[in-house]
């Protein structure tokens, strides 16, 4: 479990679903933008929905669900180091969610699933892998955690794993023989490859060992501020031309430390990236939960506690000084703020409904071919 995740950790949604919307939303938006972001289908490609063990689940986590406007999400199970074990048990979870609020929640395995969603207005839950643990070093779980509903996977997170290497390891190195097995099987599964959290030299491999395009699904751009976790108009570039999406997140790292970055900071990540790889290859991906960070004493208690473990286990990246939000978008309607900005910028709502979750939608059903 990773500080984004939201399992049994409520506190934040209570808060969150206790606030005015408008405060929530950062501010009145015009009502274009609020049009159009009702008619969108609003997707985020890296966002935790307030999904817990316990039952039955709090009318504010409900409620949080429901009048956030986000359609559908790719949310991340297993953290960065859960076994074969914790990870089956944590879809176990998910899978418990799925059933007991069916109109709630929509397990999406299909393309076709995300128009259900829309049309049913529930909240979509596509699931994926950040690390992969889990996998340990068994090619053949590919197959098995598709199975189960698994339909985005990452080769490593921000060390070195036996399938690849992440931004926080050797540069030079890149994907490995097994890396290569595990392309193929993702390729033959139909399970999408996220290169989020891998170094330049394993990301250009998986592109081109790769049959299908790879996503980037929660990053920034490193012209804009460089840093490990953001990517190099080289590579973002690359992965437009290969048909794949980039999604820009909303962590510290957009501003160098210890700046807490703002709306500003994030639209130059957003129109650097749309400058980049063009208005059909950029999206959302806020790495978040949807609930709002708790920025309270006991919220920034917890997140001090979780950075020095992942100081302790080597995993923390660079400028992990500052909390994971940006001013602005600390909301569960941070989509509908960054559909404002984008058309106070001059982009065309067709251009913003595809940033706001076509882009993404439309990339994995080509990956998925289902």
């Amino acid at each position: 479990m990773n500080r984004r995740d939201v399992i049994g950790a409520l506190s934040a949604t209570a808060a969150s679903a206790a606030m005015p919307w408008s405060a929530r939303a950062g501010g009145a938006v015009s009502p274009e933008a609020a049009q159009l972001y009702d008619r969108a289908f609003v997707f985020d490609a890296n966002l935790g929905p307030p999904i817990q063990e316990k039952f039955p689940y709090p009318k504010a986590s409900l409620d949080l669900v429901r009048q956030s406007g986000v359609t559908a999400v790719k949310t991340s199970l297993g953290g960065i180091d859960a076994s074969f074990e914790d990870a089956v048990g944590e879809i176990a979870v998910f899978q418990h969610a799925f059933e007991a609020y069916p109109e709630m929640f929509l397990q999406v395995r299909k393309h076709s699933d995300f128009a259900d969603a829309k049309r049913e207005k529930r909240m979509g839950v596509i699931l994926s892998f950040e690390s992969v643990s889990m996998l340990e070093d068994k090619v053949d779980r590919i197959e098995l955690f598709r199975g189960l509903g698994v339909r985005v996977m990452q080769l490593n997170y921000n060390k070195a794993s036996p399938f690849g290497t992440g931004v926080l390891g050797d540069p030079h190195a890149g994907l490995t023989a097994l890396g290569h097995k595990a392309v193929a099987a993702m390729n033959t599964q139909g399970v999408a490859i996220d290169i989020s959290h891998s170094n330049e030299t394993t990301s250009f491999d998986v592109l081109k060992a790769s049959a299908t395009p790879p996503l980037i699904t929660h990053a920034g751009c490193a012209a804009i501020h460089p840093h490990p976790r953001n990517k190099s108009d080289t590579l973002l570039r690359a992965v437009a031309q290969k048909g794949g999406v980039v999604g820009i997140y909303d962590l510290p790292y957009l501003a160098a430390s210890p700046k807490q970055p703002t709306l500003d900071d994030y639209m130059a990540h957003m129109l650097h990236a749309l400058n980049i790889c063009g208005e059909d290859h950029v999206g959302i991906g806020s790495d978040s939960s949807l609930a709002a960070f708790d920025v309270s004493e006991a919220g920034m208690a917890d997140f001090h506690a979780d950075e020095a473990h992942r100081q302790r286990i080597g995993v923390a990246a660079p400028e992990e000084d500052r909390p994971p939000y940006v001013i602005g978008l600390n909301t569960p309607r941070r989509s509908e703020v960054i559909a404002d900005a984008l058309l106070k910028r001059g982009y065309k709502p067709r251009a913003v409904e595809k940033v706001l979750g076509l882009n993404f939608t439309d990339a994995l059903g080509r990956i998925w071919q289902t």
